[in-house]
């Protein structure tokens, strides 16, 4: 018969979920796992994973299309957006499998279905074989979050998408509007209008990206705008009327509204937590917003009962849910654990130029009462960035005058994404610029760009 008590049980199985699930296991809990719809969550299915592969197949196509640049010809350029498509599930499906192996080789309990906390220390689950009762003297929510759907601007599968049709579509379009230029918005943005799309991106704030430095957030917006996209800024959709094979946006922007019609629109506008059913009111969870309100542990206030990941709040990040679910995990086992400090997590966006950053940006390092040093080099002063054919770009360093402590790091360019870890340990380290200086870093590398920003903080760039 299958157990039904246990020491842990995780309600959903995304990024944050099925890690604290694995390490509960490693620690020796009895754990379970419980998952409506697919091993992976939204990262692994509809969300990190599947939007890389597809803009990795339009970088690919990008770059042939330059190829007489690097002395190479190509000719016939095309792609095949199904074919597309069919890689990017097949590699989210790759990934999806792999978690589940990983589930079982660490012998946690997995069971599909739907859950709720009906009493403390209880998760009822209903699955296709009817109700399950369970017991646990832990549970920790990792349900994630969804599309946020404004009214009048609900996805509807044909003219109005969100993230899941962006990622399976049914056409290509012709002249798209994306509403939102957050991550999830500039990522779909630069995919379409890569491959060929007229494309228009409308944002509520005064700068695309608005979570970013301004200053790279100034620089994005150049480099999107040569590419042929339209960036309106202080902007905000407020209708959009349906037809057939077409759809007519009604755009306000500084108290004027004028129409525009475009034949697909994807809607990106923030998330929602997947708060509902569970039972958390009467359980005495408190909610805000559609999150869960938790301490810097996680903990919900509930004894016992833990919330990770999209669902506890911001920032909503998949490497921020599965490190939460260690930590919970751990201590639950009963290790010491160390709080996550938010402004030690990188926030990456994978569109053409990439964009990466840690800790404080300029504005907010000054807000806070810092007084600072800046940095920057230009990826035109990097000799592997040159000859990569990418030398657009910048990297940009923030300390505090006082201590050389290093608040923030910002980049904009070819592979930031991957470059952003080693000021992300620097951060985690208490890292000042004296440390970062006599740090040698190998030639030639992208990497030297963040060596030469925090010499130039100090007046001290070589190469620029």
């Amino acid at each position: 018969m299958a157990a039904t008590s246990f020491d842990l049980i995780v309600i959903g199985a995304g990024p944050g979920g099925y890690v604290a699930a694995i390490r509960g296991a490693q620690l020796g809990l009895s754990v379970a796992v419980i998952e409506r719809e697919h091993l992976g969550g939204i990262c692994l299915n509809w969300g990190c994973i599947p939007t890389k592969a597809m803009l990795r197949s339009s970088e690919v196509f990008h770059l042939m299309h330059r190829a007489k640049e690097f002395g190479l010809s190509a000719g016939n350029i095309d792609y095949d957006l199904d074919a597309v498509v069919k890689r990017s599930r097949g590699v989210a499906g790759q990934l999806a499998g792999g978690v589940g192996h990983l589930l079982k080789k660490n012998k946690v309990t997995v069971i599909m279905g739907e859950a709720s906390v009906p009493a403390k220390g209880t998760v009822t689950v209903k699955t296709d074989k009817g109700v399950q009762d369970l017991t646990a003297k832990n549970i920790i929510l990792a349900t994630g979050a969804r599309a946020r759907e404004l009214p009048g601007l609900e996805g509807d599968g044909d003219l109005v998408w969100t993230y899941k049709t962006a990622l399976t579509p049914p056409r290509m379009p012709k002249k798209l509007l994306v509403i939102g230029s957050g991550a999830i918005g500039i990522e779909f943005a630069s995919f379409y209008n890569t491959l060929g799309a007229d494309t228009t991106v409308v944002e509520m704030m005064d700068r695309v990206l608005p979570v970013e430095d301004a200053e790279i957030s100034a620089f994005a917006k150049k480099q999107f705008e040569k590419q042929g996209m339209k960036i309106r800024e202080k902007t905000m959709v407020k209708q959009l009327d349906r037809g057939k094979g077409k759809v007519v946006a009604h755009i306000e922007n500084g108290g004027k509204v004028t129409t525009e019609e475009f034949d697909t629109v994807i809607s990106a506008v923030g998330i929602v937590g997947n708060v509902e059913g569970l039972g958390l009111e009467k359980l005495g969870v408190k909610i805000d917003r559609t999150h869960v309100v938790t301490d810097e542990f996680c903990r919900t206030g509930v004894e016992g009962v833990f919330a990770i990941g999209d669902i506890a709040g911001a920032p909503w990040l998949a490497h921020k849910a599965s490190h939460e679910g260690v930590m919970v995990a751990e201590m639950i086992a009963g290790k010491k654990v160390h709080a996550i400090k938010p402004e030690t997590i990188a926030g990456c966006t994978y569109c053409h130029p990439q964009v990466a950053s840690v800790g404080y940006s300029e504005a907010k390092a000054k807000e806070l009462g810092y007084d600072i040093k800046v940095g920057r080099f230009p990826f035109m002063g990097n000799g592997k960035a040159i000859a990569l054919g990418e030398p657009e770009g910048m990297v940009k360093t923030v300390f505090d005058a006082k201590t050389g402590e290093l608040l923030g790091a910002h980049m904009i360019g070819a592979e930031v994404t991957e470059l952003i870890q080693g000021y992300v340990v620097g951060r985690k380290l208490e890292t000042t610029e004296e440390d970062l200086m006599e740090t040698v870093f190998p030639h030639p590398t992208l990497s030297e760009m963040m060596h030469e920003s925090v010499l130039d903080a100090y007046g001290r760039a070589i190469h620029f």
